[in-house]
């Protein structure tokens, strides 16, 4: 089984820039005056998002079937 420290390093980094990306629009999103910019910083961070939990959990069942 796999311990934190072997993960690939590409992964963590993809995750990291995601979460980045996420509180950005975040951010974005409470600091627009402009109603419609609210939605769309608001739609995607939610696709970023669920972007983010398909790749953990289909990175998951990669490395869980390779090992």
């Amino acid at each position: 089984m796999q311990t934190e420290s072997q993960r690939p390093k590409g992964k963590d980094q993809t995750i990291s820039s995601l979460n980045v990306a996420i509180e950005g629009l975040n951010l974005a999103k409470e600091v627009s005056s402009i109603t419609p910019a609210k939605a769309v910083f608001g739609s995607a961070s939610i696709l970023l998002t669920m972007i983010k939990v398909y790749f953990l959990l289909f990175c998951d069942d990669v490395t869980q079937t390779h090992t």
